[in-house]
């Protein structure tokens, strides 16, 4: 009961100051249609009841289901198993990101189809599935994030000299729709499952780090489809 009042009242505080905004414009300002603003006001009660289901469902599940998954593959002791599952999952639940499929809805739209949103979905999850997997990598072989990261960018601005201009904004947005609701959480505890398990690791440090080199992966196969594209 406790977790459901604190999860009803963290949605709360998160819709409640933009339906404020919004309600002070819409009678100062822009004077929206009413049957406009009585859809946003619906809006919002919808958004806050699923977005109370969503964090319970990922509280409930998610979590703890991530950490035991990287426990059990943390015992295997086996490196190839760690880091094919860590690909794979890192794939499947990008594939699901709400904020992902938002995106490339936008981009297939603005596109008009040049840009398909299928390709773009599967870019980002290919993406954030080998950078998953390189991060499970690093938790076993104990290699400093600073390097991976340093890499990674380096690598994101080489591509982006050869990249053309269209694709670099939307590259750097692809990488940042991968931070939402449903992949952080999962990938948060599926890096802190290995890492607890992994003799010498200390989840804290090991288990963190995952979503910054998760979101290089999407910036640099976006790169390259654009230089396909190109």
């Amino acid at each position: 009961m406790d977790n459901i009042r604190e999860t009803i009242l963290e949605v709360v505080y998160s819709i409640l100051p933009i339906t404020i905004i919004i309600t002070l414009l819409q009678f100062t300002l822009i004077w929206l249609p009413a049957e406009v603003f009585l859809q946003f006001l619906i809006g919002v009660v919808m958004v806050g009841l699923g977005l109370i289901l969503f964090l319970l469902g990922v509280n409930i599940g998610l979590i703890p289901v991530g950490e035991l998954i990287g426990s059990a593959l943390s015992k295997t002791k086996k490196v190839g198993v760690i880091v094919f599952f860590g690909f794979l999952l890192g794939v499947v639940v990008t594939v699901a990101e709400p904020d992902v499929r938002v995106l490339a809805s936008q981009i297939d739209q603005v596109s008009g189809g040049e840009i398909s949103r299928d390709v773009l979905i599967l870019a980002v999850a290919l993406g954030v599935g080998i950078f998953v997997a390189l991060a499970m990598f690093r938790i076993i072989f104990n290699i400093p994030m600073v390097y991976l990261l340093t890499a990674g960018y380096g690598l994101v601005f080489l591509l982006a000299a050869f990249t053309p201009p269209a694709f670099v904004p939307i590259s750097f947005d692809s990488g940042g729709v991968t931070t939402g609701p449903l992949t952080v959480p999962f990938i948060l505890a599926l890096g802190v499952g290995v890492a607890t398990v992994m003799g010498g690791k200390s989840s804290s440090t090991d288990g963190f780090g995952l979503v910054a080199l998760a979101s290089i992966g999407p910036i640099l196969s976006v790169l390259i489809l654009g230089v396909i594209y190109g």
